[in-house]
């Protein structure tokens, strides 16, 4: 057993080392056009939440009303492909006797095994790429080891304190009497294979008469998100498809200098994609050649609801994620401030 181990351990760091030697003369500004933040640039459209920006979107908030945009993170929610997660939890003093001190303390830690692109999560600048070249013509083979990425880490990304815009898809399709609904969602959806268009996204933004500004946060609301909160009942359901932008819906987004784009989906573009001859080229679209970040499983009903009660699309977009040192994307909080 020791020895498979061994060999295990030795042929992942062998092809490590062949993956980044393979690709270590990648010349990158033939597959991917150059940061418009500068040549040594890490931090991608994170660089358009100034302080300017962020006072901006601090108007947003009217009455203090906090909106969560997270789905919990718990062991059997929807995974993709070979993803998983689990929760084990350690019980400190418990024992009879056991208790430490004379205040008998006793506690509670956890370990959580997941990998980073779980639940509610941002894809980071070092998730995607074209063959080995990265956002801002990077060239990942020869900027990884066995246990992160020497360069476009979570760690470069400026804060998301900026203003969020919720497009309601559903009402957009309901209202030109095109929505299709999936049977298995229990409120009305957007089916898979649905392909969101520029003019889709141009009638939701028309219906609480709201203008993108650069460095939006745009949240697409689609009710796909109901069959992720069945889980795990629906989990292959959710999975086998989903609703989502179109090349020409994202090129008009990145055209708007947004930040980032999420949705109540599992890989925000549409599944199956327009090409199938194309693997998720909307990821690359906006990832590798524009550093727009994509937040996938967002909670999108509860702001929704209150967008409809209100008829005012815009809020307060706060998203906690943490400063991982070389690590390509991760579980984060959000919340919408109205």
């Amino acid at each position: 057993m020791r020895l498979m181990s061994a060999l295990t351990g030795i042929a992942f760091v062998t092809s490590i080392a062949m993956a980044s030697s393979a690709f270590a003369q990648s010349d990158c500004t033939k597959t991917v056009p150059p940061s418009p933040f500068g040549k040594d640039d890490q931090t991608g459209a994170t660089n358009r939440i100034t302080p300017a920006v962020t006072k901006a979107a601090a108007a947003e908030i009217k009455d203090g009303k906090v909106i969560s945009l997270t789905n919990p993170l718990v062991d059997g929610v929807p995974l993709f492909g070979s993803r998983f997660t689990k929760t084990v939890l350690t019980a400190g003093g418990l024992a009879p006797g056991a208790a430490l001190g004379k205040n008998d303390l006793t506690y509670m830690e956890d370990t959580w095994l997941s990998q980073s692109h779980v639940g509610t999560h941002l894809d980071g600048m070092g998730h995607i790429g074209r063959g080995d070249c990265y956002y801002n013509q990077t060239p990942m083979g020869k900027n990884i080891n066995q246990n992160y990425m020497t360069k476009l880490g979570l760690e470069h990304l400026k804060p998301f304190q900026t203003r969020g815009v919720l497009i309601d898809l559903v009402k957009v399709y309901q209202q030109a009497n095109k929505l299709k609904s999936n049977p298995n969602c229990r409120t009305p959806c957007l089916d898979k294979g649905t392909v969101i268009t520029p003019e889709d996204l141009q009638a939701g933004l028309k219906l609480t008469n709201t203008t993108l500004r650069e460095g939006d946060v745009v949240i697409l609301h689609t009710g796909w998100g109901d069959i992720f909160l069945q889980h795990p009942a629906k989990n292959t359901e959710y999975n086998s498809g989903e609703p989502g932008i179109g090349k020409a819906a994202t090129k008009w987004l990145i055209d708007q200098k947004i930040v980032a784009v999420g949705s109540d989906t599992w890989a925000v573009e549409v599944i199956p994609g327009e090409s199938q001859e194309e693997a998720f080229i909307v990821h690359q679209m906006l990832l590798t050649d524009n550093g727009i970040h994509i937040i996938e499983n967002v909670r999108t009903d509860l702001m929704a609801a209150e967008v409809a009660a209100t008829n005012r699309g815009t809020f307060f977009f706060s998203m906690t994620v943490p400063k991982a040192v070389g690590v390509t994307g991760t579980f984060v909080a959000i919340d919408g401030i109205r």
